[in-house]
């Protein structure tokens, strides 16, 4: 900046987007605790806001992985990126399920409840443990195929747009000019999609308010005391993973998890208030990309992670259900843990961040594993909505540094403007301009 440039004026504070969502989650709580009837009846702004934002995923999706694709001048590479993704994806979800067994085997979260299941209502937890019977490696298959090509973009589903959406890539990239000229189509497109976001976006304060307004209102703390330990022992989990094992990869990748946490700090605080990751699926792709890593790469990785990498969903699924045969009374043998564990490794694909698929997923390995009495399930229906808030916050934080590791690992990762962008995260609420 030379002498004659002015310097850029600094925004006020009320006008950073995270401040307003901190504001905003303070005063749903307030209301919630203080006024419940009003609280709950602010739901409809947190569900218009995850409307609005879900509402974009299938188009976010499909241009960015249409234009990854297609734009790479040698298609071998798409597999090369894939194939590394899957197996950091597994590695990585399977140490989140053997630190959540870890965890609950050393803290015991639920010994001494002593749970006597003819006390609860198995009415409580039955829409779920209907839905898990859907769950399972050959539905998860099937759930990639659409009904029909439009029927992808009509339902929103993370799985059925990227099948459709890796086709398209496919079948453009061979066109040549004309494909050249289709890529320059979905660009544009692309640009017109982010800016209806970021319109949307700024209205993230209102929906974090109904989100947390009607959380409190609805069940309130006193009536979770009995449980406040698992949810405790959750987050303490989560955190454990985040910043150890992610923590740990993101040092080998090149820099600090602390950091990084710092940058996405607006993110975060939308996917508390909303309690879904979704919220910030176009905004976490932007801000990868501000982060020096390639657009092709942040296309495939970030929006497959939601299917293939869940590493709060995988903490919740092993912790949950040990808590609830620790609850009951129920011993389980190293094998049924393990056999557990690999239902649970298969299961839990195909979340895209929706609340409540993690508790149907839990419905499904409990169904398969009989030990543990599936009317269990009824404890948990009070606190879903708290344990929810802690897998989406996992699973973004967990697919935006497997991004990064990804793109460090194909050398397009920009590490110079990476470090840079992130040693001012705390006095930037947005990433500067690529």
């Amino acid at each position: 900046m030379t002498a004659a440039q002015p310097a850029t004026a600094r925004k006020p504070w009320y006008y950073v987007l995270y401040i307003q969502v901190l504001i905003a989650i303070a005063v749903g709580i307030l209301i919630g605790r203080f006024s419940p009837k009003t609280g709950i009846a602010f739901k409809p702004l947190g569900d218009a806001f995850v409307a609005l934002i879900r509402m974009m995923i299938a188009p976010v999706i499909f241009c960015v992985i249409v234009q990854g694709i297609a734009g790479m001048a040698d298609i071998k590479k798409v597999g090369k990126v894939g194939i590394k993704t899957l197996i950091y994806f597994e590695l990585v979800s399977t140490l989140a399920l053997l630190i959540g067994v870890a965890v609950a085997v050393a803290i015991h979260p639920g010994a001494g409840l002593n749970i006597n299941l003819a006390t609860l209502n198995p009415k409580a937890a039955a829409v779920y443990v209907g839905r898990a019977k859907e769950t399972g490696f050959i539905p998860f298959l099937l759930s990639f195929i659409p009904k029909t090509f439009v029927d992808a973009f009509a339902s929103g589903e993370v799985p059925e747009v990227l099948l459709i959406s890796i086709l398209t890539g496919f079948a453009i990239a061979p066109l040549g000019e004309f494909g050249a000229r289709a890529v320059r189509a979905v660009e544009v497109a692309n640009k017109i999609v982010f800016g209806i976001i970021r319109i949307i976006i700024r209205t993230a304060p209102l929906g974090a308010l109904g989100g947390m307004a009607f959380t409190v209102g609805s069940y309130g703390m006193a009536s979770l005391s009995n449980l406040i330990k698992l949810i405790g022992t959750f987050y303490l989990t989560s955190l454990i993973f985040v910043v150890l094992v992610l923590g740990a990869i993101a040092w080998w990748a090149g820099f600090s998890i602390f950091r990084f946490l710092a940058y996405i700090k607006d993110e975060l605080l939308i996917v508390l208030g909303t309690s879904s990751s979704e919220t910030v699926l176009p905004d976490m792709m932007r801000k990868l990309e501000g982060l020096g890593a390639s657009r092709s790469v942040v296309g495939l990785v970030f929006p497959t992670g939601y299917v293939f990498n869940t590493d709060g969903t995988n903490i919740y699924l092993a912790l949950s259900a040990l808590f609830l045969a620790q609850a009951t009374g129920t011993h389980l043998s190293f094998g049924q843990i393990s056999g557990m564990l690999l239902f649970a490794l298969i299961a839990s694909k195909g979340g895209s961040g929706v609340t409540g698929t993690g508790f149907v997923t839990l419905a499904a390995i409990l169904a398969a594993v009989p030990s543990i009495p599936v009317q269990g399930l009824a404890l948990l229906v009070g606190i879903e909505k708290f344990m929810s808030e802690c897998r989406a916050l996992t699973n973004v934080v967990g697919n935006g540094v497997a991004t990064l590791v990804v793109s460090r690992w194909q050398g397009e990762l920009d590490s110079v403007k990476m470090r840079e962008v992130m040693s001012h995260a705390a006095d930037q609420s947005t990433p500067p301009a690529a």
